[in-house]
């Protein structure tokens, strides 16, 4: 059980990070997670940990870390007070650049040196006293390279050298910096948070008292809800009364709305339009669809990419290594070399300082993957973290599947074959009855259309055996039967009759003897060509296929596609073993699959894609990626999106390590000034953070 926290007052991204690592430390903690986005702490124990005393472990952990964070339940929305602080801080702000323009005035208009003194260091306070306090705070308690220590370090010496007006408009500018920052990661978060807004808080339960509003964990599977006209669907179910459009954009990206009616299936968290629907629930709270699409947009930050823990820990060595070169800047040339005065390379090493602040980087790019997330969640694409979002940037290898994937899966019986003294409804009846007790595509399409005018009677079959890939063995009416592919009637070494001619083909034997056939067709996906070629368009070097139909099937429909090429007759274990070897010739691979049957594919692959899996549990637990809708253009929008914050991420790395190389270069020499150091960390912070923004489009 997952418990999370809400922590006020944190401010530095480095901070989160440090104290995360620091929370994992702790006995009886499996996993933690700082965020620092969402300024969210979440936590889960180790199986047989009492939540309640870790929980309280952990918060003294937290105080212990920081005495300025306050811990709050994550459910609170911002309080009376939080809303107040932001405003005093904004007018701190305002007030401190007031006093520091009046004090720069009378500064060069020559007037008196205590005056404008006076009004620069009033200036300094109202900027920079929450900065000093939370420094000797955290000095106070083992912390000393964050960013607190090193902006009241350089702006108190910059004072010690009568660098007055760089020292205030240090503190003033880090503390604009900070308010832009914080603007900019609550667009972010704010734009995730209408995302989760989806479900529903209560639903209209049916009893035979009325009609009453419960909390959606007191509805219990097989009760009837009524859905309003207007009103989010709570819970997953289906229809028993009414007609009404239900918008699905909030679940699949997509404004159009669909028609349902008495027997559909309706999702929780779309909204429902103008008419009135009873619904039968077939999901409790914690299994429904919106449960499921909310746990894994909140869980994704916890799966952290490569290049945010490269950044954690360079941060860590980075830190302190200036702070060690900007104290030999300032005392090896004057004091061992001899060279000027004490306070000129004072000034270069309070520069340094100044620079080295590494936040551009701490918050820009994991602030870049959380609007990525964002992003594809909002495109109808849920991804389980920032790993598999940069994965996703590096594929150049896509592999289908075929049934359910790049073909609509719904199959029609285009004939039926009997052979011997068997009738063709005695073909039809004998496979509906085997298929029955199968959730693949194929044998639902059987059945359904045996039950459109007869009935099965499950008390005519016995002994059912399964056999993956290849059918079904069971005993029906009494008589041996297997039901299944080509493959299994032959490996049973009975004879077959006829061809089924590249089609889709379900062959049954009764009793030892082939009695018949039925040949199927399915349709190929109305923008599975497109999404074919949008994909080579991106520079995916090949797109396959891999399916369990046999050669002719596999090859129509890759011809038709443009496939680059495909593997027919496959069983389960097949895709995982041709898997490993395009792994080794791509820089990454994904497949492509309904969520049902490739769920071994979806686990053991780079970055495995549930198609259409919103509804199914096998999906969202073997797969890194789930798309939304049965649309395979949606890979498309997934990797666009992935390659796109990948690429932000690029930028914001190699330039705040540009910029701050340079003017820590500078900077040691005398060529750049405290101006120029204010510019390398709060100016490129605020460009980094805003160009992460970036990502949510």
């Amino acid at each position: 059980m997952k418990k999370q926290y809400k922590l006020l007052n944190m401010h530095c991204a480095g901070c989160a990070d440090a104290l995360e690592q620091k929370l994992k430390t702790l006995d009886g903690v499996k996993a933690v997670q700082v965020n620092f986005i969402t300024k969210i702490l979440t936590f889960e124990p180790e199986r047989g940990v009492d939540v309640n005393e870790l929980s309280e472990r952990v918060c003294n952990a937290v105080v212990k870390f920081d005495r300025m964070i306050k811990i709050e339940n994550p459910e609170d929305e911002e309080t009376v007070k939080e809303k107040k602080a932001k405003q005093v801080k904004m007018w701190l702000i305002l007030s401190s650049a007031v006093l520091f323009l009046v004090a720069f005035i009378l500064d060069k208009t020559g007037a008196n040196f205590w005056v404008s003194l006076g009004f620069y260091i009033a200036a300094y306070a109202l900027s920079g006293f929450e900065i000093l306090w939370a420094s000797a705070v955290n000095i106070a308690h083992g912390k000393i390279f964050d960013e607190n220590f090193l902006m009241s370090i350089a702006t108190i010496g910059a004072f010690a050298i009568g660098k007055y007006a760089e020292a205030v408009m240090v503190m003033l500018l880090y503390q604009i910096g900070e308010w832009l920052q914080d603007r900019a990661v609550m667009r972010s978060k704010k734009a995730i948070t209408n995302l989760l807004n989806i479900k529903a808080k209560v639903a209209n339960l049916v009893t035979d008292d009325g009609e009453i509003q419960v909390d959606l964990d007191r509805v219990a599977v097989g009760s009837i809800i009524r859905i309003k006209p207007g009103e989010n669907v709570p819970l997953d179910g289906i229809i028993t009364f009414g007609t009404s459009n239900v918008n699905t954009s909030a679940l699949t990206g997509e404004s159009a709305e669909i028609t349902k009616t008495i027997g559909d299936e309706i999702l929780s968290g779309t909204i429902n339009g103008e008419g009135v629907l009873l619904v039968k629930v077939t999901k409790n709270e914690k299994d429904s669809t919106v449960s499921k699409i909310i746990d894994m947009v909140e869980s994704a930050s916890m799966q952290k990419a490569k290049t945010e823990n490269f950044i954690s820990k360079f941060a860590k060595v980075y830190t302190p290594i200036v702070c060690l070169v900007a104290v030999l800047i300032a005392i090896v040339p004057c004091l061992f070399l001899g060279f000027g005065a004490f306070s000129t390379y004072l000034y270069r090493g309070l520069i340094f300082l100044v620079v080295s602040c590494p936040c551009a980087l701490v918050i820009s790019v994991p602030l870049s993957f959380f609007a990525g997330l964002g992003a594809a969640a909002r495109k109808g694409v849920l991804v389980r973290g920032s790993n598999f979002l940069e994965a996703l940037s590096r594929v150049d290898t896509v592999i289908f599947d075929k049934t359910g994937t790049l073909t609509q899966g719904e199959f029609k019986i285009d004939k039926i074959t009997a052979f011997g003294e068997n009738t063709q409804k005695d073909v039809l009846e004998y496979i509906a009855y085997a298929e029955s007790y199968s959730n693949h595509r194929i044998a639902r399409s059987v059945v359904e259309s045996y039950l459109e005018n007869n009935e099965i009677n499950s008390a005519w079959i016995e002994d059912v055996t399964e056999h993956a890939g290849l059918g079904i063995e069971a005993k029906i009416f009494m008589n041996p039967v297997l039901v299944g592919s080509r493959l299994l009637l032959e490996q049973n070494g009975i004879k077959i009759n006829g061809d089924a001619h590249g089609q889709t083909a379900i062959y049954l034997a009764v009793s030892g003897e082939h009695a018949g056939t039925i040949t199927l067709s399915d349709t190929i996906k109305s923008d599975a060509k497109m999404a074919i070629r949008d994909l080579k368009n991106l520079g995916v070097k090949q797109v396959l296929m891999f399916t369990g139909d046999n050669e002719k099937v596999a090859s129509a429909v890759a011809g038709e596609l443009g496939l680059d090429g495909f593997h027919a007759n496959m069983f389960p274990q097949d895709k995982v073993s041709r898997l490993a070897e395009y792994e080794k010739a791509s820089k990454g691979l994904a497949f492509v699959g309904d969520g049902i049957n490739d769920a071994p594919v979806l686990a053991s692959v780079d970055v495995g894609v549930a198609m259409g899996g919103v509804g199914s549990d096998v999906a969202v637990e073997a797969s890194d990626v789930v798309l939304m809708t049965d649309e395979p253009s949606k890979m498309v929008d997934a990797i666009k999106t992935a390659r796109k914050t990948h690429k932000i991420v690029t930028e914001n790395v190699t330039f705040a390590l540009a910029i701050k190389l340079a003017v820590l270069a500078l900077g040691a020499v005398g060529f750049a000034g405290m101006w120029l150091a204010i510019f390398a960390d709060v100016g490129v912070s605020c460009l980094a953070v805003l160009n992460s923004l970036r990502a949510m489009k």
